[in-house]
């Protein structure tokens, strides 16, 4: 199971329009996590100005780099990866409510999505210390599969314990809790008409001035351009999207991507291109794409159903694409008057 990587899994393009009626739309972002962040609200009088606000923000974004972040040795997560097995190092409070997340998500998927998957990224060259891309030999396979599974850590006490040497990867939910922190705190600040997206992972609340909902356009899974294959009306909802396109290798006519299922091992090999999830949490909507894609087009189905969680997914079929969509997800995102 591959994540983020910090950088845009399911592009997601906000479709925005002014607003009016003297209220004013204030718009910033900037680079962050390898890729992009942008924030838009509707200032209504005695809210904050841009000006204010960005500072806040970028100062949640560099907080969550600074704890979570597989890309930088002096990172939390990656002073805790450095560990041998048997070992514990005290974390944030943010660190181990994500891996509590991740324990969640692994057992509901039955393993199929965990948190530990980084050796296995990195041999398949997609994680941060990678060397090449390429098929891996099976006996380097069979010792990286040993440091991996949750069920290797526990917290204990404010600390994040190990009993095998396993590294844990972030990159599948930080984005979306990301959103959430930042959503938090425009709230915090009086602003409640929002939408904030981190490397592709959103949020939107309320109207725009003019009674409209905020739009989102789903990017359809190519691999050579950018596509709006639906637009979306949200409100009150995170929606993210993970597929297994843009971040792949070819070899010998088969296709493999940066998302493994932790239960072989090795990425996903059927036809599901994309899953988009609309979740009151942007984090388990970030968790949750993830999940639904590597269990695949009927066991990621039948799941959703299961759990009532709204979901757009988009199968290949040859040269195409198939979409389905579930009741909860035409529900959530139908325009109400």
């Amino acid at each position: 199971m591959g994540g983020l990587r910090y950088a845009v899994v399911g592009g997601l393009l906000a479709i925005l329009a002014g607003c009016g009626n003297g209220e004013v739309l204030e718009a910033f972002g900037g680079p962050t996590m390898g890729s992009t962040y942008s924030i838009k609200y509707v200032r209504t009088p005695g809210a904050p100005v841009a000006g204010v606000v960005q500072p806040q923000v970028e100062s949640i974004l560099a907080e969550v780099d600074r704890q979570m972040s597989t890309y930088r040795s002096d990172s939390d997560i990656e002073r805790f990866n450095g560990l041998p097995a048997d070992r514990c190092q005290p974390m944030p409070e943010s660190i181990l409510h994500l891996v509590r997340t991740g324990e969640q998500l692994s057992q509901a998927s039955g393993g199929a999505f965990d948190l530990t998957v980084e050796p296995l990224l990195n041999l398949w060259g997609f994680g941060p210390q990678a060397r090449q891309i390429k098929i891996p030999d099976p006996m380097a396979l069979a010792q990286a599969r040993q440091q991996v599974g949750h069920q290797h850590l526990r917290v204990d006490a404010g600390q994040l314990c190990k009993d095998a040497a396993v590294q844990v990867d972030f990159n599948s939910i930080a984005a979306g809790y990301t959103v959430d922190r930042i959503a938090e705190r425009l709230g915090q600040l009086g602003i409640e008409r929002y939408l904030v997206e981190v490397t592709g992972e959103l949020k939107a609340a309320g109207r725009k001035s003019d009674g409209t909902p905020w739009r989102v356009a789903l990017e359809e899974p190519r691999d050579d351009q950018q596509v709006a294959q639906r637009i979306i009306a949200v409100d009150g909802f995170g929606v993210s999207t993970s597929g297994d396109y843009r971040n792949y290798f070819q070899q010998d006519g088969h296709r493999y991507s940066h998302t493994l299922d932790a239960r072989t091992g090795a990425p996903i090999t059927h036809h599901l291109a994309s899953v988009t999830v609309l979740e009151p949490s942007a984090l388990m909507a970030d968790g949750l794409s993830t999940l639904l894609l590597v269990l695949g087009p009927e066991e990621g189905w039948d799941y959703a159903e299961k759990q009532r969680i709204a979901a757009f997914f988009v199968m290949r079929e040859g040269d195409a694409f198939v979409t389905r969509s579930n009741k909860a997800f035409e529900q959530l995102t139908a325009v109400k008057p």
